[in-house]
């Protein structure tokens, strides 16, 4: 399989483009393990590749770099997006007050992998991941996983959540209580008081201060991305059969509205995307194809 890369206009330092890489080859493994599952499912069902230039007030349309916005629609997942994007530019005055490093200078350079999944059968769970690597007057990686089931199984959740707290710790024994409470304060709700799912790992900032903080934390970036990819496709496998009733698609569709709330009006990446000139079917791939409120 052979995926479309953003165009980028601009040249790349070494750690800007080992970053950009990385994101690519992470969506070509993903996408393709997702449809060795539709596969397996007796689906043909693939990726659409769509690439997009980022379009922002003063930079003509792919002088700021762009994406590829990836998206399957099959017979496990019923609507999947794998995005990529490399882009650079100057935040808007308002929008730098609100960026690390970019107060005083709004330039910027990002580059990354957002995921989500929503699945057709309500008991396999939802899914979300990104890691990226942004540099203002700083630089830095940030990013993580959280599952979002609509009815949640502890084994799922702890085989989720084992596989994470493994790549952690093989960096920092810090990291894993850290970044599980940075997620569960993160993807909370607080007009429903409820959390969005049963949580993951969730972490920003992790600076790149010099060549070895650099290698670290793009390190544990990457374990974060394999970790993604050992984590969520054994659950989808267990639970793309099972049977379910009208009461749980019913379950499943109320719980992607609390799902849309979460990202139209709290997600942070929703907000950098529409500020930054992103590509809005990209940004909001993140909304299930259906859902309800009652």
């Amino acid at each position: 399989m052979t995926n479309p890369v953003p165009t980028v206009p601009f040249a790349l330092d070494a750690r800007q483009q080992a970053a950009r890489t990385w994101f690519e080859s992470l969506r070509d493994r993903i996408c393709a393990e997702f449809e060795a599952i539709e596969r397996e499912a007796g689906s043909d069902a693939r990726f659409d590749f769509t690439a997009w230039d980022r379009e922002a007030d003063g930079q003509a349309p792919g002088e700021g770099g762009g994406g590829v916005r990836g998206v399957m629609k099959g017979k496990v997942f019923e609507k999947v997006g794998v995005n990529v994007s490399t882009v650079g530019g100057e935040f808007a005055p308002g929008f730098a007050q609100t960026i690390h490093g970019a107060a005083d200078n709004p330039a910027f350079f990002a580059t990354g992998i957002s995921l989500v999944a929503h699945m057709a059968n309500p008991h396999v769970p939802a899914v979300h991941m990104n890691t990226r690597y942004l540099v203002t007057t700083k630089s830095w990686f940030g990013g993580g996983a959280d599952l979002n089931p609509p009815l949640p199984r502890d084994e799922d959740t702890a085989h989720f959540h084992d596989v994470l707290k493994a790549a952690c710790d093989g960096h920092d024994a810090d990291y894993y209580p850290r970044f599980k409470k940075w997620a569960d304060d993160y993807f909370f709700i607080p007009h429903r008081h409820v959390h969005r799912g049963v949580g993951g790992i969730f972490y920003d900032h992790l600076e790149c201060t010099d060549d070895a903080a650099f290698d670290a934390n793009f390190a544990f970036t990457r374990a974060v991305g394999d970790a993604f990819l050992a984590a969520f496709p054994p659950i989808v496998r267990r639970r793309m059969e099972e049977a379910w009733t009208d009461a749980d698609y019913r379950t499943m569709l109320e719980w992607r509205g609390r799902y849309a709330e979460f990202n139209l009006v709290h997600d942070r990446g929703t907000l950098f995307g529409l500020k930054t000139g992103g590509n809005i079917d990209a940004i909001l791939m993140s909304l299930p194809p259906m859902a309800s409120w009652s």
